[in-house]
């Protein structure tokens, strides 16, 4: 796969999931003119995150049916594109929830694109592949913080949605001319079996140890990235949404510096990757508590965090697509449900825990969330049955670099 449909598909990533965070900067004005309570704004969010929940459990088992990914690719952008109008248009709370529940299940394009780049991609290029185009959906949540923020200073934010959805659209045409057929055959016993099977990948130790890791590193993740606009905007800093977008681009910066962690991943190392970021999404917090006092240490952390969430996530999802080649959507879709579930819960009580106990409790939960997601990796590593299947997944990519840098000697 050429870098150009890569970065294709990391901005497919990257405008589908932005419109499920494009609200977290913009909470307070958007909750005021949709009249939700200060307390409850976080539902703004995770609703979005609820619907996604749906998607992945429903559409994402598509993928696997369906021959070429790529026409599915494009449905599902042009219905997302539906969501943000609806949203943006939206005259009263209800009416933008549901919408914004809506665009939140199409949003499982993000699953179908990452599989598709699976599937089109040789053994030893998958981890990195799946880097890059995994990169989009960090840049896309992130990133999303920056352009909200400046959009609603200047038409309020409802041009926020207006602006995805036209998005959503050029890049579904863009698809189906840039991106070649997906050449497959399809999983036999269609959509009903599909959806059945993904219940047994639950039973699965492998996705239950990753998907509970995911759990907790995107409840942490959450929690930040839904509460910080809340004592930003606040006394005595009174930054406006456009300063306080400005910060995605700390995240960025912590997230697009993990993009080497597919090509660890490559190289067999996730297990030993994913403890060491962990370590350091428990460390980033530390920081992250004292922006009450000062911005910088606050911007450190924010760094460190999102450059240790996306270095697990990568890690995580090139081990199950290692492991389950013939099933990468529904094996995808499987773990996002925990991530999605992880993402929902921690903006849902983000905002809940900052009126009563201010940012010092926001991030004690957010810390919380880190150690529980460690607790998991480490307590993973010491399973025999999962041990073992890690390390026959590391085994077979490691097998995989080795007989393509022969070959491409040879060549």
């Amino acid at each position: 796969m050429d870098v150009w449909r890569r970065l294709l598909l990391a901005a497919v990533c990257g405008v589908a999931v932005a419109g499920i965070y494009a609200a977290q900067p913009v909470l307070e004005p958007m909750g005021r003119d949709l009249g939700v309570p200060a307390a409850h704004t976080g539902w703004i969010v995770a609703t979005g995150q609820f619907g996604y929940l749906a998607g992945l459990v429903l559409l994402v088992p598509l993928g696997d049916v369906v021959v070429d990914r790529r026409r599915l690719i494009a449905v599902h952008l042009a219905l997302t594109a539906t969501g943000m109008i609806l949203t943006a248009s939206a005259p009263a709370a209800w009416m933008a929830f549901a919408a914004l529940a809506a665009a939140g299940s199409f949003a499982v394009v993000v699953q179908t694109t990452v599989a598709y780049a699976a599937s089109v991609s040789p053994p030893a290029e998958r981890g990195r592949n799946i880097g890059v185009v995994t990169s989009g959906v960090v840049v896309g949540i992130l990133g999303a913080r920056v352009a909200t923020g400046a959009l609603a200073d200047v038409w309020g934010w409802r041009s926020v949605y207006a602006v995805l959805a036209a998005l959503s659209l050029g890049l579904a045409a863009l698809v189906l001319v840039a991106l070649p057929p997906e050449k497959r055959p399809g999983r036999p016993g269609g959509y009903r079996q599909a959806v059945a099977s993904l219940g047994g990948l639950f039973g699965q130790r492998l996705l239950l140890t990753r998907g509970l890791i995911a759990f907790f590193l995107f409840a942490s993740f959450g929690t930040l990235w839904s509460g910080l606009s809340l004592p930003l905007a606040d006394a005595p800093r009174h930054l406006s949404e456009s300063q306080i977008g400005l910060f995605g681009i700390a995240g960025l910066a912590g997230a697009l510096g993990a993009a080497r962690a597919g090509r660890w991943a490559d190289a067999g190392r996730t297990t030993r990757v994913a403890g060491l970021a962990l370590t350091l999404l428990v460390l980033s917090w530390a920081a992250i508590a004292q922006m009450p006092w000062t911005l910088g240490l606050l911007i450190a952390g924010i760094v460190a965090l999102d450059f240790a969430v996306q270095a697990v996530h990568v890690s995580n999802q090139h081990l199950l697509t290692t492991a389950h080649p013939e099933r990468t959507s529904s094996v995808i879709g499987g773990y996002m449900v925990f991530y999605s579930l992880g993402s929902a819960l921690g903006a849902a009580t983000t905002t809940a825990i900052y009126t009563i106990h201010g940012w010092a409790g926001s991030s004690a939960l957010g810390a919380a969330f880190a150690v529980c997601a460690m607790a998991v990796w480490a307590a993973e590593s010491r399973l025999p049955r999962t041990s073992e299947n890690v390390r026959n997944a590391e085994a077979g990519t490691g097998r995989a670099r080795e007989e393509t840098q022969r070959a491409d000697q040879v060549g």
